[in-house]
C-alpha cells in the first residue's frame, strides 16, 4: 500500500454491486461509527466498527463473520493513510480495527495509538507465510496483523514498447517513450525508487542523493504525461499512455481482459507495501476487534476476501485454497529472485517526509 492510496483504487466487486446488495452497513467517511447499549457474553455490544478503505473486504465477509459471531460489523471508509492517522491522532471516535500501511503501522505505534495485540486470541496468526511473521516496521508484530501485500513496478502495453521496459531508467531517466509515461504522484515513492535505480537503498537516502534525485526527476519532467494519483492502471487500458508505475495488483486485474498489457518489476528492484489489521488506542470494543482479526486470517474467510480483491495475500492457508490462476500468476506474486531486491519503505520521521513533499513538488512545477 502507498501512503497516499486513494479511495477507490482497492477495487472489487462491491463497486459494481453496491454495497446495498450485499447487506453491509456503511457510514460516510465523515460521521462517527455507530454504537450500541447491548452487551454480549464478553461484556462487549455485539458490534465493532471497522475502519478499511473503498472496496477492500470480500462480498460476503461481513455477513459471514455476523453469522459466526452475532457481531454486527460497521465499515466506514478512509481515502489515505493520511486521513487515517489525522482521525485517530485526534482521538478514537469508536472505531475498533484500523487497516494502515505498514510505515503507518510504525509512526502510530511511536505515537502511541495503538493497542497491543494479545497473540492469544489470534490463534489464526499460524497460517501467516512465515514471510510476514516478523517485519522491520513492526517487530514481533506486536501492534499490527498483515492484511495484504504490493509491490511497484511498471505497467506497460507490449505493443508500444520495445522488449521489455525492465529498468527504472525508462520512467525516470529517459526520452525515449517520451509524452507515454505516468508516474505515481505519491512522493515518497517517487524519491525512493529514483534511489533504487541509482543503486541505493529506499531507506536511509543521504541529502546529496536527495538533490542528485530532484535534478535527475526535473531533467524528466518535459517527457511524463502524467502523475496520477493511483488509477494508472486505467490510463495504460485507454491508451492515454504506454508506461505507468503502478502496483502489481491494480495491473493484475487489467491484464485479465487486456493481454496486450504486461507488469514488469525492474531489474534494480522496488518498494514492497503491506497493508494490515490493527486495534486503535482506546478501541471501545477489543474482544471484538481480536475475534474479527482472527477471522480475517481464517483460511477460507482470507481466500475469500482474495477472491475479491485480488490482491497478493500474506495468508500462506488461503493461498493454498485459492486456483492457480492467482497463486501462480507472477504479476500478483512474483519471483523469489525479484522480490529479494524489494524493500519495505521505513518510516524516518516527519522532517523526511516533508523533505520528500517538498522535492517532487518542484519536480511536478519544473
Amino acid at each position: 500500500m502507498s501512503t497516499n492510496r486513494i479511495l477507490g483504487t482497492r477495487r472489487s466487486l462491491l463497486t459494481a454491486m453496491g454495497a446495498a446488495a450485499i447487506g453491509i452497513s456503511f457510514t460516510a467517511c465523515g460521521q462517527k461509527p455507530e454504537g450500541s447499549a447491548a452487551k454480549s457474553a464478553n461484556g462487549e455490544e455485539p458490534k465493532l466498527n471497522f475502519y478499511n478503505w473503498d472496496t477492500y473486504i470480500g462480498e460476503t465477509t461481513l455477513g459471514d463473520f455476523k453469522k459466526a459471531t452475532g457481531v454486527d460489523v460497521n465499515m466506514s471508509l478512509f481515502a489515505t493513510n493520511d486521513e487515517l492517522f489525522a482521525k485517530l491522532k485526534a482521538g478514537n471516535a469508536g472505531y475498533d480495527v484500523i487497516v494502515p500501511s505498514n510505515e503507518f503501522v510504525t509512526r502510530m505505534s511511536q505515537a502511541g495509538m495503538l493497542e497491543t495485540l494479545d497473540h492469544g486470541k489470534i490463534p489464526n496468526f499460524k497460517n501467516v507465510d512465515p514471510a510476514f511473521v516478523n517485519p522491520d516496521y513492526d517487530p514481533g508484530r506486536r501492534f499490527s496483523m498483515p492484511y495484504t501485500w504490493l509491490v511497484l513496478g511498471i505497467g506497460y502495453r507490449k505493443s508500444k514498447v520495445q522488449g521489455v521496459p525492465d529498468s527504472w531508467k525508462y520512467l525516470f531517466d529517459s526520452a525515449q517513450y517520451n509524452g507515454r509515461i505516468a508516474l505515481l504522484s505519491e512522493s515518497a515513492d517517487l524519491v525512493r525508487l529514483a534511489a533504487k535505480y541509482l543503486g541505493h537503498s529506499v531507506n536511509n537516502i543521504p541529502p546529496d542523493l536527495v538533490t542528485k534525485i530532484e535534478q535527475m526527476l526535473i531533467r524528466q519532467k518535459p517527457y511524463v504525461k502524467a502523475f496520477h494519483d493511483d488509477n494508472g492502471q486505467d490510463m495504460l487500458v485507454a491508451g492515454d499512455v504506454d508506461l505507468v508505475l503502478e502496483y502489481n495488483g491494480d495491473i493484475a486485474q487489467v491484464m485479465k481482459d487486456d493481454p496486450d498489457i504486461d507488469f514488469v518489476i525492474p531489474k534494480e528492484g522496488s518498494l514492497i507495501n503491506s497493508d494490515t489489521l490493527c486495534i486503535p488506542q482506546g478501541a471501545p470494543r477489543p474482544d471484538n476487534a481480536h475475534k474479527f482479526i482472527n477471522y480475517l486470517l481464517d483460511a477460507q474467510a482470507g481466500a475469500a476476501i482474495s477472491k475479491t480483491i485480488l490482491y497478493p495475500t500474506p495468508n500462506a492457508a488461503a493461498k493454498a485454497l485459492m486456483p492457480p490462476a492467482y497463486r501462480d500468476n507472477k504479476v500478483i506474486f512474483p519471483p523469489a529472485d525479484i522480490m529479494s531486491k524489494c524493500e519495505y519503505g521505513a518510516f524516518e520521521g516527519a522532517e523526511k517526509a516533508s523533505l520528500y513533499e517538498e522535492v517532487i513538488t518542484r519536480v511536478r512545477a519544473a
